[in-house]
């Protein structure tokens, strides 16, 4: 089964993809979609981003798409507006695909990976450096995000909790 884990911007999107079997995840790629710079029309940059994401559905045909919540400090509303069209292109590339999408807040993706909501980003890094077994630590920090997705929600999926404790145990044997 393939996981398609999706960091929304509007300038850049990180993604990644894993591949699950059984109790083990490997990486099948991590990259971002360039959808261009602010002076480029909404309507472009959008479209840009529509097209970069059905580009990696069709490539990798993945299971499951896992999107970051829209977040946004009250200071900065417009911020959550431009996550807000990012996702919804996401959404759309997605249902036209007839891949289901599920959405996690930061702070459940960072527990997941790293045992605090609060956790730093060089921590999730490192867990997910560790659980694909990578020599280095997935940059930029689009495509680590994008791969903590991807990662939190074959963790969230039904069952696995039951085959991580299962592998756990006979390592510890």
């Amino acid at each position: 089964m393939n996981i398609l884990g999706v960091d929304p911007g509007l300038h850049s999107t990180g993604y990644g993809v894993i591949r699950v079997s059984g109790s083990r995840i490997a990486l099948l790629e991590g990259g971002t979609i360039q959808s261009g710079p602010s002076s480029v029309a909404l309507e472009e940059r959008l479209a840009s981003l529509y097209d970069g994401v059905n580009e990696v559905l069709s490539e990798h045909r993945p299971e499951a798409l896992a999107l970051e919540e829209v977040y946004s400090h009250y200071a900065h509303p417009a911020t959550a507006v431009i996550m807000g069209h990012a996702r919804g292109v996401i959404c759309l590339a997605a249902a036209r695909a007839g891949v289901p999408v599920f959405s996690y807040a930061s702070t459940r993706v960072k527990q997941c990976l790293a045992g605090s909501g609060r956790a730093a980003k060089d921590q999730v890094q490192r867990a997910i450096q560790a659980r694909l077994g990578l020599s280095e630590a997935p940059e930029p920090n689009d495509v680590s995000d994008a791969l903590a997705l991807a990662i939190c929600h074959w963790q969230m999926s039904p069952g696995t909790e039951k085959t991580l404790q299962a592998l756990a145990s006979t390592r510890k044997r």
